[in-house]
């Protein structure tokens, strides 16, 4: 299937809010749950879920949703999670991932990390305009939900109750081709970016913590570390 035919199977609004609601969860969740959640039935929700499946946007598998296991545990049931697999059209045909390939070999071979993360510095800082630093971990979530980043709040394990128990981790990289073949270079100018784009002279820090998967960026009240 073409990337144009992939992503115009998102063309029906049913469709899409079913696959934005997998999308945002970030584990297997099942029809019952996703049904709920858009507000259709069971059976159309299957529908959509599995016609998502077969254009290569959501992998399909099977368990127990009730943890159980052995006689009586009842029969699995299919869950569905985002695909990992990325899809863009453009028109006419462009080529920026090349490019951005080609120029973070020649970075990395010349040593210009410092350079680079100067300027995604400032680009962040040019993207924040004249508003100060982020106070809160849901402003943080507002900005980075609009740059693509698709954050989620984390309660920190061990922590007491509160704003400063919690963090912003991210489940998308907008950088993910690149950086997986550069990840110093790159995961170190998207902590620098971010650091402008929020600010860094507020109660708020932006820290490298990579998880498989995610952002390698975490997002956390400052007093909370002292890394």
């Amino acid at each position: 299937m073409e990337d144009i035919e992939t992503i115009a199977v998102l063309q029906d609004p049913v469709r899409r809010r079913l696959y934005e609601y997998v999308a945002a969860q970030g584990r297997e969740v099942g029809r019952n749950e996703v049904a709920e959640a858009a507000g259709v039935s069971r059976t159309l929700a299957a529908h959509h879920l599995d016609r998502l499946t077969e254009a290569g946007l959501l992998v399909s598998g099977s368990r127990r949703l009730t943890g159980r296991s052995g006689p009586g545990a009842g029969r699995p049931a299919k869950v569905y999670t985002r695909a990992r697999a990325e899809w863009s059209v453009s028109l006419p045909a462009r080529d920026y991932r090349t490019a951005a390939e080609l120029l973070a070999e020649a970075a990395e071979e010349a040593g210009l990390d410092a350079g680079l993360c100067a300027a995604a510095r400032r680009r962040g800082e040019v993207l924040r305009g004249e508003a100060g630093p982020c106070g809160s971990l849901g402003e943080v979530m507002g900005v980075l939900a609009a740059r693509g980043y698709e954050p989620h709040l984390e309660e920190k394990a061990g922590a007491e109750a509160g704003e400063g128990a919690r963090a912003v981790r991210m489940r998308n990289c907008p950088f993910d081709v690149v950086a997986e073949r550069f990840p110093p270079l790159v995961c170190g100018m998207n902590l620098a970016l971010l650091e402008g784009l929020l600010g860094a002279d507020g109660s708020l820090r932006a820290r490298m913590d990579a998880r498989p998967g995610e952002c390698c960026v975490v997002v956390e009240d400052s007093k909370n570390n002292t890394d």
